[in-house]
């Protein structure tokens, strides 16, 4: 038996795999985001604990612990939890959609010429390094204290084993990786004033990363020897959990952030126009990856603003006949990523009427997203990506509309599978059954029954492409007010 654990922004999901690979208990426990300034975004590590035991408790009440042998997780990314000399956390984990360290970025690319050809990437205020910049200049004396900085997960990982270990993955996305060697760059660190000593070690995502303190699992009913994976940043882990192993294979994530997900052979770098590249869990392979920063989180916030629930805005869309909309909307609630790397992006609505209605604003923010897609998808192209079956995860995988749409916007078929929603977390728990048998991945790692196939429609074809040019048109229109917008927190 193995336990999938997927430390996500909104919530903390926990699964119990069996060795056939069935799903035999799961648990969702919900999360909050503190926003204290503009552009912050932050949480409480002790609250991704808290959250991890109580779904631990949840699996107990379903299915017994007691032949559990592999623990594997799957942690929202780039995120910075600073640690002191005993281990105890300095301030609140600066998160992945935290937009404050901007100027620290272009600092640390004029600082580190090379940094792009290095790492892979931009410097983006997502990324973990110029979070620990933006700490260093304005918050000195908690940089000074600062031992170790782990990313989510691994803070996880660190309460269940008592040591300090990342995978390669979600480390590569910290921007301080030399990618295509696997391994900690010391000119980048030297340049965040850090050294080796601050990360943690070096592991596969499919190899052993620790084992489970003897005391936790005498408490939860596990066995004496229960071995925690090296594990995956969510992305990785979703493509372990779709299948997305061999080079070409694809998934798009339409989450609380989006990523369109491609598996390579080798390192391709490429960030001119946002696209990263990362490694993926497995060894000697690589993947890149295109990132939009709002993707369901703009419907959940459209239906806050309504009173009303996601479901229910769905349900009453999938009433209409099918037809692209006219109303735009820009879906950067949380600044960009690719293409546009700019966190003061704001959101907008284009052509507002009195004729317009709740279904109208509910189907522009699902085509708006959408386009957001396409966009990454152009970039992914450009940059060398041979994309083949793309499978749709996450949570608004499960509206078809928004599926159709998708399809139809990015001129492909999508796969649905069954519980998409869980895919994170399973691919956590597959990583821990990896780790734990030494099997290979294409072996355990097949792709899930696909429940359907979502098929461009292609009748509108012609239409979302105009609508697709009205939609990149109106960033570099509006780009100019971007630059003015929420000030930088200090």
């Amino acid at each position: 038996m193995y336990i999938g654990i997927d430390l996500g922004t909104s919530a903390v999901k926990t699964i119990m795999m069996a060795d056939d690979q069935s799903v035999l208990a799961e648990s969702s426990v919900p999360l909050t985001i503190s926003r204290p300034h503009p552009l912050w975004s932050e949480q409480n590590p002790e609250n991704w604990w808290e959250a991890l035991q109580q779904g631990i408790a949840d699996l107990q009440t379903q299915t017994s612990l007691s032949e559990v042998t592999g623990i594997g997780f799957s942690g929202q990314m780039h995120g910075a939890v600073l640690l002191d000399e005993k281990g105890e956390v300095l301030r609140p984990a600066i998160l992945w959609n935290d937009g404050r360290s901007g100027n620290e970025c272009r600092e640390l690319e004029e600082q580190v010429p090379q940094l792009r050809q290095i790492t892979g990437n931009l410097a983006m205020p997502g990324f973990t390094a110029p979070k620990l910049c933006w700490v260093r200049k304005h918050e000195p004396e908690v940089f000074a204290r600062t031992r170790k900085v782990l990313l989510p997960k691994d803070y996880l990982r660190l309460k269940l084993t008592g040591e300090a270990i990342s995978d390669m993955s979600d480390s590569a996305g910290t921007l301080w990786m030399d990618t295509a060697a696997r391994d900690w760059s010391d000119l980048i660190l030297e340049a965040t004033g850090l050294t080796r000593e601050h990360m943690p070690r070096l592991v596969e995502g499919s190899e052993p990363g620790g084992t489970l303190r003897s005391q936790l699992a005498q408490a939860w009913g596990m066995p004496k020897h229960v071995m925690v994976a090296g594990s995956a940043g969510d992305n990785a882990a979703g493509a372990i959990g779709v299948g997305a192993v061999e080079p070409g294979s694809a998934f798009l994530s339409l989450g609380t952030s989006g990523v369109y997900f491609v598996v390579n052979s080798r390192f391709l770098p490429n960030p001119d126009r946002g696209a990263h590249a990362f490694c993926h869990c497995l060894p000697e392979t690589w993947h890149q990856m295109g990132v939009i920063l709002s993707a369901s989180s703009c419907l959940s916030w459209l239906a806050k603003c309504m009173k009303r629930t996601e479901g229910s805005l769905i349900e009453e869309l999938e009433e209409k006949p099918f037809e692209p909309g006219q109303l735009l909307f820009l879906p950067y609630l949380s600044g960009e990523r690719t293409p546009h790397n700019n966190p003061s992006a704001t959101g907008a609505f284009l052509g507002l009427t009195h004729a317009h209605d709740t279904s109208d604003m509910v189907q522009a923010v699902l085509e708006g997203v959408a386009y957001a897609f396409g966009d990454c998808q152009q970039v992914l192209l450009a940059a060398g990506a041979e994309i083949g079956e793309v499978s749709l995860i996450g949570g608004g995988s499960r509206s078809r509309r928004w599926a159709e749409i998708l399809a139809s916007v990015l001129q492909r078929p999508l796969l649905r599978h069954a519980d998409s929603e869980l895919g994170p977390a399973f691919g956590a728990a597959r990583l821990a059954m990896l780790a734990v048998t030494g099997r290979s991945p294409t072996e355990i790692c097949q792709r899930p029954p696909v429940s359907e196939v979502i098929k461009p429609r292609t009748e509108h074809l012609e239409a979302y492409q105009r609508q697709f040019a009205r939609f990149q048109s109106l960033y570099g229109k509006l780009e100019p007010e971007f630059q003015g917008g929420a000030a930088m927190g200090g």
